[in-house]
């Protein structure tokens, strides 16, 4: 399993937001590239970006960051990015870039033939997020909750051929309040596509765990505020994910 470090961009630095809102935003790094070669040094075999003006935007806004992360890192480890990721162009714009994979969110709710469009446009490259509160999804930058239930949303999408599903609760990410072990692995259990947990993973008991679902289509979890306050060693739980082989 894998542990997939978060870069989240607001005016060109890394930060991490409480229940994704943008005025309760703890600044960690003005050097996002620098952060990103940390979180390599430390073992991550992937990583995780998130353009979080984008995704209110609608388009891009952190480009330079996103540049200067690549250029330091992807020549080693796969890099994967969402935040205001609308259209083909964006997608074509961000692979040409050196991005491994790309997060259509909001766009795969409001516009679910965008996400077949891409699937077959770019074949395995595609990751669809979906951001829940309560099970039910929100978009928007979080900002707007939905009539639909992430596990209806996501068997929707598992004949699209999108390499992996990233699951967000919303109510723990950044809260540092522990994963939503049950509600992921619901996910994972009620579609083929593999699953990625985000928000609220915060210990080596958390990693644990995801490792012992990890058979059931938990391929991975996005890791934030516990490994930047340092509650939870990259590394550390790296290591035991591979020891435990999940």
């Amino acid at each position: 399993m894998l542990l997939i470090p978060a870069i989240d961009l607001k005016g060109g630095q890394c930060v991490r937001l409480q229940q994704g809102l943008m005025d309760r935003a703890t600044v960690f790094s003005d050097e996002p590239a620098k952060m990103a070669m940390h979180w390599c040094q430390q073992g991550a075999r992937r990583l995780h970006l998130v353009d979080l003006d984008g995704a209110f935007a609608g388009k891009p806004e952190n480009m330079i960051s996103i540049k200067a992360i690549l250029e330091h890192v992807a020549d080693n480890v796969p890099v994967q990015i969402g935040g205001g990721i609308r259209d083909l162009h964006t997608i074509e714009q961000y692979l040409q870039l050196g991005l491994s994979y790309v997060i259509i969110g909001t766009a795969a709710v409001n516009n679910p033939r965008l996400v077949q469009q891409a699937c077959a446009a770019f074949p395995g490259k595609i990751i669809v997020g979906l951001d829940a509160k309560d099970g039910m999804v929100a978009v928007d930058g979080w900002a707007t909750v939905t009539d639909f239930h992430v596990t209806e949303l996501a068997k929707r999408f598992a004949d699209d051929g999108v390499n992996s599903i990233i699951y967000t609760d919303i109510g723990r990410d950044g809260m540092m309040s522990g994963v939503n072990v049950e509600a992921t692995v619901r996910l994972a259990q009620e579609t083929s596509v593999p699953v990625i947990a985000s928000g609220g993973v915060t210990s080596m008991a958390d990693v644990e765990a995801l490792c012992a679902v990890a058979e059931q289509g938990v391929i991975g979890a996005i890791v934030g505020r516990a490994i930047y306050e340092g509650s939870l060693d990259l590394a550390a739980a790296q290591r035991m994910a591979d020891q435990n082989k999940c």
